[in-house]
């Protein structure tokens, strides 16, 4: 199965190194990382990350996209199958699913354009009987999304000190 998905208006790729610019320019954003982390991220835990994405599609299979425009090929933000082992509680017991897309690029649809094809890929690929996906109460546009996507929340707690809303979808 190829991991490479092709939509209207997106092509989503396996991250890759060439994404490091991108990813250091969209991570410092703080309006991006507002409902993620207190501080933009430095250069050097970008670049963890990515090390650490590539990595998930080596040992997984799965792991996030790069999200561009196909026709101008601006990166866009990403969108990804995903387990962390997070230290949660309830632990996650399904494939996460997780996404941003860069302020400028809000409210344009790509996000649910993006996030459709991931979970497309996700239920014929993995055949997982459902994902889940982790969500700050304060994050209302990633909730509607989620929302629109077909999740719904089953329990809200802490992940790191902070409240949460934890999510799940049924496979198509």
């Amino acid at each position: 199965m190829t991991s490479t998905l092709i939509t209207e208006r997106l092509t989503l790729t396996p991250v890759a190194l060439s994404d490091y610019d991108d990813l250091r320019r969209l991570w410092a954003d703080a309006a991006f990382i507002q409902h993620i982390f207190a501080e933009p991220l430095s250069p050097e835990d970008v670049w963890f990350r990515l090390l650490r994405d590539i990595g998930h599609w080596e040992a997984l299979g799965h792991g996030n996209w790069t999200i561009r425009l196909k026709e101008t090929g601006e990166h866009v933000g990403s969108v990804g199958v995903l387990d962390f082992h997070r230290t949660l509680d309830p632990p996650f017991d399904a494939p996460e699913l997780g996404w941003g897309v860069a302020p400028r690029f809000q409210g344009q649809g790509l996000a649910f354009e993006a996030l459709s094809a991931a979970l497309a890929w996700c239920d014929d690929a993995l055949n997982a009987p459902r994902t889940v996906c982790m969500i700050s109460p304060e994050n209302g546009p990633s909730l509607a999304l989620a929302n629109r996507a077909g999740y719904a929340p089953y329990t809200e707690t802490t992940y790191k000190g902070e409240a949460v809303i934890l999510l799940e979808r049924l496979a198509a």
